[in-house]
């Protein structure tokens, strides 16, 4: 069989696949349009009519709050817990990766066994916690765990990219009179761009899909993030209007896909160089 043939069934294999993976985005994009009996009761992909008003009469909410409140309230909780993980692992990971001190890989030891503690063991004690300092109802159980570095999966992979820029380097900056801090804010962060990115956006999409520990410390409507309101919608009616809840849960998943693709590049180098898999 000649290179080009083998070229040709190749491409035409990966582009059956690809239209295979992505069919289920492209049904939910077309049932935005469609009326429940056309949903339920027909294998079209193409709906009888194009009508935005799944869309228009979605946003607009089925109680005192829209979502654009919803997507307000995601937004408040997302990005600061995406911003503090970042800069508090990436802290933690450059004591790891260039500093010797006392008990250090005990400690370490210790930070990737809690990797390990699946989040129904730890979920009783953290709201018990979290109750007695008054956090319930609020974005703090999210955002103050990232400031203190809480997530040990995020300093494991920056340690790991770490490790890999020549210490050579950190002797060059010294020499020149670099601090250790300069020499993190400076060099080191600069040049593990795309680990950052990697991490960012895992924590963005992890963060934004949460559906359980948002049900579990906000109990406020008004505080509700989009997971929440999605539920919400399906809910308040007897008769679910189920082109509205799939136009709402296609305006949810945007936002993770356009960063997904702006930050594609970074993230593809990041799980290379970390050596990161599944």
């Amino acid at each position: 069989m000649g290179f080009r043939i083998k070229y040709t069934l190749k491409n035409v294999f990966l582009l059956l696949f690809g239209l295979l993976l992505i069919y289920p985005l492209v049904w939910l994009f077309f049932a935005s349009f469609k009326t429940n009996n056309e949903i339920f009761g027909s294998l079209k992909l193409l709906p009888n009519s194009f009508s935005w008003d799944a869309y228009i009469n979605g946003w607009k909410g089925s109680g005192q709050f829209g979502y654009g409140v919803f997507l307000l309230n995601t937004f408040k909780l997302v990005i600061p817990t995406v911003l503090f993980t970042i800069a508090s692992s990436s802290v933690v990971a450059y004591g790891f990766a260039r500093f010797n001190f006392v008990l250090k890989k005990p400690l370490f030891a210790l930070m990737i066994s809690t990797l390990m503690l699946p989040n129904t063991v730890i979920i009783i004690p953290r709201y018990l916690q979290f109750q007695k300092l008054g956090w319930l109802n609020s974005y703090l159980p999210f955002i103050v765990p990232a400031i203190f570095a809480c997530y040990p999966f995020f300093i494991f992979m920056l340690v790991q990219f770490f490790r890999g820029i020549p210490r050579d380097l950190d002797e060059s900056a010294f020499l020149d009179g670099c601090g250790r801090v300069r020499f993190l804010i400076s060099i080191l962060l600069p040049l593990s761009k795309s680990a950052l990115f990697s991490v960012a956006i895992f924590q963005f999409i992890w963060t934004w899909n949460d559906f359980f520990n948002t049900l579990i410390y906000i109990d406020s409507v008004k505080k509700f993030p989009l997971s929440l309101g999605l539920r919400m919608s399906m809910d308040a009616t007897t008769s679910i209007n189920w082109n509205q809840i799939i136009a709402m849960s296609i305006i949810t998943i945007i936002p993770p896909v356009i960063l997904f693709f702006f930050a594609q590049k970074h993230f593809v180098q990041g799980i290379a160089t970390t050596g990161i898999k599944g």
